[in-house]
């Protein structure tokens, strides 16, 4: 599908992009949806919509430019102009303005297209302040720009998927399935988001993980090399209560490596542990005692929760004005059906 995607994007505005991709189940498979082709001429499966997102070096100038092009992809607030459409978009929420539910009868699809700053993403890669895009880049995703071209933008990306191992490593036994480990990842951006509570389906970890381990597999290749002193494949064996086949990893659960791990995580992880464990004192001490506490991998989910649940409401109310009511109207119904229909 790679050759539609490129035909869908090359009516944007390229000369800001710094990096693109393509996700969700228009675009990688998902249990209990239509398969999704990989062929140059495939096309998502009918009904879906192709999630895509722009990464801008130049938030006012990409709107500027956009609005000229396609003032038909924004609700009223394109009328405020690109100034204000900027400022809403870098100021509010997790730092995304969404057009949605953006039809392209010349490519046969609909589109729904988010963009944000390259400033805004680098930190909420590195820092996890949002865990909104930095979460949907814990799972494959089809890219449409080479990230390795902007070395400080694929240096977070890599800092980003070594820190979601490492939170997975202390949420995680001594011993657990591939299956487990990419399960616990997927996760992480959606145990605290308020739409699992309405809106999506509960299996949607499930239904990303299972399809999809091979892919995952080859995203995590590089980061589990770089953590082999702490994690490593021991065996092959089944997952739990089942006689499918299964690869066994097992880590060190010593104090030292789970204060390594904590050590490293994002700055507003950190923050966040500092505010819901129960020792008080600066980050150094709360890793102490963290390092030593069987309430470890609660607090940890907790605070990640945290960070999620936060940016998950003020992005979606965000959104309700740049879709317009009826479009967000219409997207969450269409949100809805695919949940009551898997």
């Amino acid at each position: 599908m790679l050759d539609l995607y490129r035909r869908t994007v090359a009516r944007f505005p390229l000369g800001s992009v710094s990096y693109m991709f393509a996700y969700g189940s228009g675009v990688k498979q998902q249990e209990g949806y239509e398969k999704v082709g990989n062929g140059n001429n495939k096309r998502p499966p009918p009904g879906t919509v192709v999630d895509l997102v722009f990464c801008v070096r130049d938030a006012q100038g990409f709107h500027a430019e956009n609005l000229h092009r396609h003032p038909e992809h924004y609700s009223a607030l394109g009328h405020l102009g690109p100034n204000f459409v900027a400022k809403y978009q870098e100021r509010l929420g997790a730092g995304v303005y969404c057009n949605t539910l953006v039809p392209l009868p010349d490519v046969g699809i609909t589109i729904k297209y988010g963009v944000v700053s390259q400033e805004q993403l680098l930190e909420d890669l590195l820092d996890w302040r949002h865990l909104y895009l930095a979460g949907r880049l814990h799972k494959p995703v089809t890219n449409l720009v080479n990230p390795s071209d902007n070395p400080p933008l694929k240096a977070a990306l890599d800092r980003n998927l070594i820190s979601a191992l490492q939170v997975a490593l202390l949420l995680l036994p001594e011993k657990f399935t591939a299956y487990g480990l990419f399960h616990t990842i997927a996760g992480l951006s959606y145990k605290g988001d308020f739409r699992m509570i309405f809106g999506e389906n509960k299996q949607k970890v499930h239904n990303i993980v299972s399809p999809q381990i091979n892919d995952f597999f080859a995203l995590y290749q590089p980061s589990l090399g770089e953590l082999s002193d702490y994690v490593a494949v021991n065996m092959k064996g089944h997952e739990p209560g089942s006689r499918k086949p299964a690869i066994i990893f097992e880590q060190d659960k010593s104090s030292s490596a789970t204060s390594q791990h904590l050590r490293r995580l994002p700055r507003e992880l950190q923050k966040r542990l500092q505010r819901n464990a129960a020792c008080r004192g600066d980050y150094t001490q709360v890793v102490n005692h963290l390092s030593l506490a069987s309430q470890l991998p609660e607090v940890l989910q907790a605070s990640v929760n945290d960070i999620v649940w936060r940016s998950s409401v003020t992005q979606s109310l965000k959104n309700i004005p740049s879709a317009g009511l009826l479009k967000s109207l219409a997207y969450s119904y269409r949100k809805a059906q695919k949940t009551f229909a898997v």
